[in-house]
């Protein structure tokens, strides 16, 4: 199963004025926050949630919600994705893999999750 997600990192940093960093409450969690240096990198976040939920084959909502992904990284950097156990087991979830990009005015994320 694959998902994938494209934001305009602009779009991220109009909600951060908008909204301050309270924004960043609704879709993140205390952990992620910390990891979030900027508009860029939530934007990164953002996308990176959207494309787990659709390679899920259901998108943000009542089976999965954003607070169901947890984003965190490697000592070297790299991006980690986990799903509560909740959404582990609804939809046998035995692994998945993130990759996030930045390129110009847009994040991409690609999500692959292996079934069980």
């Amino acid at each position: 199963m694959i998902g994938i997600d494209l934001i305009k990192i602009d779009r991220m940093k109009k909600l951060i004025e908008k909204y301050d960093h309270k924004i960043l409450d609704k879709f993140l969690s205390p952990q992620e926050i910390i990891l979030v240096k900027n508009h860029r990198t939530a934007a990164g976040f953002w996308a990176a949630k959207e494309a787990a939920s659709k390679a899920l084959g259901c998108g943000i909502g009542a089976e999965c919600g954003f607070h169901d992904i947890t984003i965190s990284k490697t000592a070297k950097g790299a991006p980690v994705l986990e799903l509560s156990d909740k959404v582990k087991e609804q939809f046998s979830i035995r692994a998945s893999a993130l990759s996030i990009t930045h390129d110009g005015d847009y994040a991409i994320a690609v999500v692959t999750h292996e079934k069980r």
